[in-house]
């Protein structure tokens, strides 16, 4: 028989010394985003996409030795994560909670200067591009706001309803949660539009079929996307929404 560890009774950690541990965490993660470079290479993953070390210093505009420094504080963090392939390392957001957040900053701080900035997002941006495995710009928030009026999604835009569930699932749309704790739809402040798109797993789901339909093409060099002729009937067609040229 296996003998049973001794059971032993350790005093409870002080609830300060948990606070002082928890802003002392906050401390550090809000450093690593307190950095324009590092901004900049964050920025340059929220398209989902993993990349090296050179396309990420290149991105940022700095040494080659200041970007390692970055990514490894990054890293440390939590923040983005390394990826070896063959002799060649990648790096890539540590997942879609990381580009919620990043997304969520955005908006607050294009919300907070909107009155003393003007919107400068580049229009290949602000149409229509990839908040990292989920749509976002001006066509997300059409498409949003049209499942909330058609009643496709509840008004918390975080179910889907039977006539939702049947339209989407008819395009091909897996609405089936999966098993992973990420939310199965959720509302997510557009940093161009200052407006909700849909993320979650719904959203990633919505996407793969934009994809899978060649409806939307994604640029090489940037987070932007390209609405096809296929695409701009689908959306006028199934989603009520006109993209323009």
């Amino acid at each position: 028989m296996v003998p049973r560890c001794p059971v032993t009774h350790e005093p409870p950690v002080p609830e300060h010394y948990q606070q002082e541990s928890l802003e002392d965490a906050l401390t550090v993660m809000a450093g690593a985003l307190a950095d324009k470079s590092r901004a900049k290479i964050l920025c340059a993953l929220m398209d989902g996409r993993a990349f090296t070390a050179t396309e990420l210093c290149a991105v940022a505009d700095i040494s080659p030795s200041t970007t390692s420094a970055h990514l490894a504080r990054l890293t440390k963090t939590g923040l983005i994560i390394p990826l070896s392939q063959g002799r060649h390392r990648y790096f890539r957001l540590a997942g879609p909670a990381v580009a919620d957040i990043l997304e969520r900053l955005m908006g607050l701080s294009w919300a907070h200067q909107a009155d003393t900035i003007p919107t400068k997002t580049p229009v290949n941006l602000r149409k229509i591009r990839s908040c990292y495995d989920h749509l976002a710009g001006e066509i997300a928030v059409a498409l949003y706001e049209h499942m909330i009026a058609a009643t496709w999604l509840n008004d918390g835009g975080t179910a889907l309803t039977p006539s939702g569930y049947a339209a989407l699932t008819q395009i091909g749309v897996d609405c089936t949660a999966g098993t992973s704790k990420r939310r199965f739809a959720c509302p997510c402040l557009d940093w161009s539009e200052r407006r909700p798109h849909l993320g979650g797993q719904l959203g990633a789901a919505i996407l793969n079929v934009f994809e899978q339909h060649a409806w939307v093409v994604r640029h090489l060099d940037s987070r932007g996307m390209d609405v096809t002729s296929k695409g701009k009937k689908a959306l006028a067609i199934i989603f009520n929404i006109k993209s323009g040229n």
